[in-house]
Protein backbone atom coordinates (compact mmCIF):
# COMPACT_ATOMS: atom_id res chain seq x y z
CA UNK A 1 0.00 0.00 0.00
CA UNK A 2 1.64 3.19 -1.36
CA UNK A 3 1.91 6.18 1.26
CA UNK A 4 -1.13 9.14 0.68
CA UNK A 5 -0.10 12.32 -0.56
CA UNK A 6 -1.25 13.92 2.80
CA UNK A 7 1.42 11.40 4.60
CA UNK A 8 4.15 12.10 2.46
CA UNK A 9 3.46 15.84 3.01
CA UNK A 10 4.51 15.11 6.42
CA UNK A 11 8.11 13.86 5.27
CA UNK A 12 9.91 17.52 5.86
CA UNK A 13 8.53 18.00 8.82
CA UNK A 14 9.05 14.80 10.01
CA UNK A 15 12.89 14.88 9.11
CA UNK A 16 13.40 18.45 10.71
CA UNK A 17 12.00 16.97 14.02
CA UNK A 18 14.14 13.70 14.11
CA UNK A 19 17.71 16.05 12.66
CA UNK A 20 16.90 18.59 15.77
CA UNK A 21 16.33 15.40 18.11
CA UNK A 22 19.33 13.01 16.99
CA UNK A 23 21.98 15.50 15.33
CA UNK A 24 22.35 13.54 12.28
CA UNK A 25 20.59 13.20 8.82
CA UNK A 26 21.56 9.31 8.27
CA UNK A 27 19.47 8.86 11.92
CA UNK A 28 16.83 11.32 11.32
CA UNK A 29 16.06 9.03 7.66
CA UNK A 30 16.15 6.28 9.44
CA UNK A 31 14.26 7.45 12.52
CA UNK A 32 11.33 8.97 9.59
CA UNK A 33 11.54 5.53 7.62
CA UNK A 34 10.72 3.31 10.74
CA UNK A 35 7.87 6.22 11.32
CA UNK A 36 6.09 5.69 8.04
CA UNK A 37 6.71 1.30 8.94
CA UNK A 38 4.98 1.83 11.56
CA UNK A 39 1.95 3.86 9.59
CA UNK A 40 1.49 1.18 7.51
CA UNK A 41 1.92 -1.51 9.12
CA UNK A 42 -1.49 -0.25 11.01
CA UNK A 43 -4.63 -1.75 9.22
CA UNK A 44 -7.14 0.34 7.51
CA UNK A 45 -9.74 0.82 10.65
CA UNK A 46 -6.98 1.81 12.73
CA UNK A 47 -5.35 4.46 10.19
CA UNK A 48 -9.37 5.56 9.64
CA UNK A 49 -9.29 5.97 13.01
CA UNK A 50 -6.72 8.55 13.19
CA UNK A 51 -8.21 12.11 13.49
CA UNK A 52 -5.03 13.99 13.08
CA UNK A 53 -2.74 11.81 10.86
CA UNK A 54 -0.03 14.34 11.24
CA UNK A 55 0.35 14.77 14.74
CA UNK A 56 0.53 10.45 14.89
CA UNK A 57 2.97 10.61 12.97
CA UNK A 58 5.31 13.66 14.73
CA UNK A 59 4.28 11.72 18.47
CA UNK A 60 5.08 8.17 16.85
CA UNK A 61 8.70 9.49 14.99
CA UNK A 62 9.37 11.63 18.57
CA UNK A 63 8.94 8.01 20.57
CA UNK A 64 11.19 6.04 17.58
CA UNK A 65 14.13 9.30 18.02
CA UNK A 66 13.96 8.94 22.37
CA UNK A 67 14.40 5.07 21.56
CA UNK A 68 17.22 5.60 18.80
CA UNK A 69 18.48 8.77 21.55
CA UNK A 70 18.91 5.83 24.57
CA UNK A 71 20.38 2.89 22.21
CA UNK A 72 23.05 5.77 21.08
CA UNK A 73 23.56 6.66 24.73
CA UNK A 74 24.06 3.04 25.57
CA UNK A 75 26.95 2.78 22.25
CA UNK A 76 28.79 6.11 23.67
CA UNK A 77 29.25 4.60 27.06
CA UNK A 78 31.07 1.61 25.72
CA UNK A 79 33.29 4.21 23.43
CA UNK A 80 36.57 5.02 23.71
CA UNK A 81 37.67 7.41 20.97
CA UNK A 82 37.21 11.31 20.68
CA UNK A 83 33.41 12.11 18.88
CA UNK A 84 33.26 14.92 16.56
CA UNK A 85 30.33 16.63 15.42
CA UNK A 86 28.58 16.16 12.44
CA UNK A 87 28.48 19.10 9.86
CA UNK A 88 25.22 20.93 9.33
CA UNK A 89 23.73 20.27 6.23
CA UNK A 90 23.50 22.91 3.86
CA UNK A 91 19.67 23.20 2.12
Amino acid sequence: MPLTDEIESERRSLLGLCYRLLGTVADAEDAVQETYVRWLRLSDEERTAIRAPGAWLTRVAGRVCLDMLGSARARRERYVGEWLPEPVPDG
